[in-house]
């Protein structure tokens, strides 16, 4: 199946908002966990440290996937990013039942707790961005200067999550409110991808 092509506009306003989302995530969901499990150094390495090990495991994972020829990359793009929108819903509940149910032993155990909460949907984020850059690639044939662009709005997306995240997300829609903004971010952004591909296909 042919690759579709896509706006700049499109690719562009995509990427923003998955940046948006996944920053948004980060500091929520260690605040929530900080609150849960105590502010310990072992807790704040390990969720940092989750969130970056997801992050590249995830980037070589979706390099992986964008090698198989016969693999629909708008598609998996779409339904990775509806898969952390998901998983963003239920996370707090989630983290709430874990504090809840599972005793918390304190020190590194605890740190691995949290470790485990973040890393795979940090993982499915690290994906994201390889596959629809392996999407152009593989629709123009080239890499080039808009390869360069879409990591560079992808970055921006993720200055601007965390910028409005301290400054305003947070204060006004508190963690609930906030990852459920975080969410719907995740769900426009598949929408907006999966809508033009289609429309572009069915227009070819």
């Amino acid at each position: 199946m042919t690759e579709p092509t896509f706006p700049k506009p499109v690719l562009f306003g995509v990427f923003v908002l998955s940046g948006i989302s996944a920053l948004i995530y980060q500091i929520v969901w260690q605040r929530s966990l900080l609150m849960i499990f105590g502010s310990n150094v072992e807790s704040v390495a390990m969720v940092v440290a989750a969130f970056l090990m997801g992050l590249g495991i995830g980037s070589i994972a979706g390099g992986w996937v964008s090698k198989q020829t016969r693999a629909p990359l708008v598609l998996c793009f779409g339904i990775t990013e509806l898969l952390i929108g998901a998983y963003g819903l239920v996370s707090l509940r989630l983290f709430h039942w874990v504090d809840e149910t599972i005793a918390m032993p304190g020190g590194l155990l605890t740190g691995a707790l949290a470790f485990a909460l973040v890393f795979v949907p940090t993982l499915l984020m690290g994906s994201t961005l390889p596959l629809l850059v392996a999407q152009q690639v593989r629709a123009k044939a080239s890499v080039g200067e808009a390869v360069s662009w879409l990591y560079f709005v992808n970055t921006l997306g993720a200055a601007i999550g965390a910028f409005i995240a301290a400054r305003w997300v947070l204060a006004s829609l508190g963690l609930s409110g906030s990852v459920q903004l975080a969410a719907c971010l995740n769900a426009t952004a598949a929408l907006i991808i999966l809508g033009t591909a289609a429309i572009r296909r069915a227009r070819a």
